[in-house]
């Protein structure tokens, strides 16, 4: 099978939502701790989307199990194509004599228990408005399991785009390196990837094996980016929110990543689903935060960190870009985008500055010509050890999270 071919099955189109299959979860559902069928308490039917919203009678001594049938329907619908159940309840205050396993509904039922249509949107029973309805959990990061080959992994993020984010990412993930840890990259920045060109290695496919992805190696790295998969670097990546999530998790869960102390994702700027998506379901160690000193940038920068705190991700502290500018021609400095931006978010959020960069022409032509800052050993590598110094002491004072070794992808 080719790497292609592969790649197709691996990342394979949305699943569409099959109303015929989510009828039939519906008629076969039996009630727990009881000989009762769903289809005979089932008042409302209605698919928005991806989501369903059903809402069914119960009795008050079912109150204790509404949670169970609420998590095993959504496992059994999410087949179906469902990502998201809400459960309205609509409580009976006892069931009438000889009635039980009858129907509860607010309106008389066929012999055969046909179901309500499936894109009924028709209001049939009144629900409680102080009852909202029954909805498995966001997972928090705590209760994500560690990866079982990575110790570490390391958030790179910006409120925006164009300050710097990707070339800090390589060259701290090399810096990292000669430091001596096992350090991975992983290319999250879905619609803009720029890690292969940065790491020299644009052009290049990863092997197939067992339908998952075999890293690339960049100066002894383990790499992957979205950008070795498109083929042309000018072909873009025209995908909506799930398909792009969708993408990123199998990068990361289906790769054969070695052990690795470090893996350093690039993030794409702002504070959309692949964030919440990391946040929910990819161990995270802690971010670092990549800013100009400009108000335009901290602005944007101030929600990348709020984002981070309210899902609970540390921010190991902010990186400064482009603070200084140093004529080539004539040595003059200058602050082109302002002065002590990285100051006032380190000092409002109680987070370390980590660094300050120059804005210096050749940080760029280095990471153009896909070997790095920290590799050509440009009056800017010495900044980026430091960096990634400051991070490792940051991590340091963090609780480790144990490897969950049955962890299975």
């Amino acid at each position: 099978m080719s790497w292609l071919s592969s790649l197709k099955s691996v990342f394979s189109p949305a699943q569409e939502v099959k109303e015929d299959e989510i009828q039939t979860v519906l008629q076969n559902y039996v009630l727990p701790h009881s000989e009762n069928a769903l289809k005979d308490r089932i008042s409302q039917v209605n698919v928005q989307g991806r989501i369903l919203q059903l809402t069914i009678n119960t009795f008050p001594q079912e109150k204790d199990h509404l949670q169970q049938i609420h998590d095993e329907l959504a496992e059994a619908l999410e087949k179906c194509g469902i990502q998201e159940l809400n459960l309205h309840i609509i409580q009976q205050k006892h069931a009438a004599h000889g009635e039980a396993g009858h129907s509860c509904s607010s309106k008389p039922k066929a012999e055969n228990s046909n179901l309500p249509p499936v894109m009924d949107a028709s209001p049939k029973a009144e629900v409680d408005p102080n009852n909202p309805p029954i909805q498995k959990a966001a997972p928090q990061q705590r209760d994500v399991a560690a990866h079982p080959r990575i110790q570490n992994v390391i958030l790179v993020s910006s409120g925006k785009g164009g300050v710097g984010k990707s070339t800090t990412t390589v060259n701290l993930a090399l810096a990292l390196q000669q430091l001596g840890l096992k350090v991975g990259v992983l290319d999250a920045d879905i619609y803009g990837p720029s890690i292969p060109t940065m790491l020299g290695n644009a052009g290049r496919t990863p092997q197939i094996e067992n339908e998952n992805f075999v890293p690339l190696d960049a100066y002894g790295m383990a790499v992957l980016s979205i950008g070795h998969l498109i083929g042309a670097h000018n072909t873009p990546v025209a995908w909506r929110g799930p398909k792009a999530t969708g993408a990123l998790m199998q990068l990361f869960n289906q790769t054969l990543w070695p052990d690795l102390d470090v893996l350093v994702i690039d993030m794409p700027p702002g504070t959309g689903d692949i964030q919440l998506t990391l946040a929910q379901r990819i161990p995270v160690t802690g971010a670092v935060i990549v800013t100009t000193p400009q108000n335009v940038a901290l602005m944007d920068a101030v929600k990348g960190i709020e984002l981070f705190n309210r899902v609970n991700i540390p921010v190991l502290g902010v990186i400064e870009n482009m603070s200084t500018h140093i004529c080539s021609n004539c040595g003059y400095e200058e602050q082109i985008f302002g002065i002590g931006g990285g100051d006032q978010l380190s000092e409002q959020y109680d987070i370390p500055l980590l660094g300050r960069l120059p804005l210096d022409a050749k940080i760029r032509e280095h990471a153009d010509n896909g070997q790095p800052s920290v590799l050509a050993q440009d009056s800017a590598a010495e900044s980026y050890i430091n960096i990634a110094q400051a991070v490792l002491k940051q991590m340091d004072k963090l609780p480790k999270r144990q490897r969950d070794e049955n962890r299975i992808f």
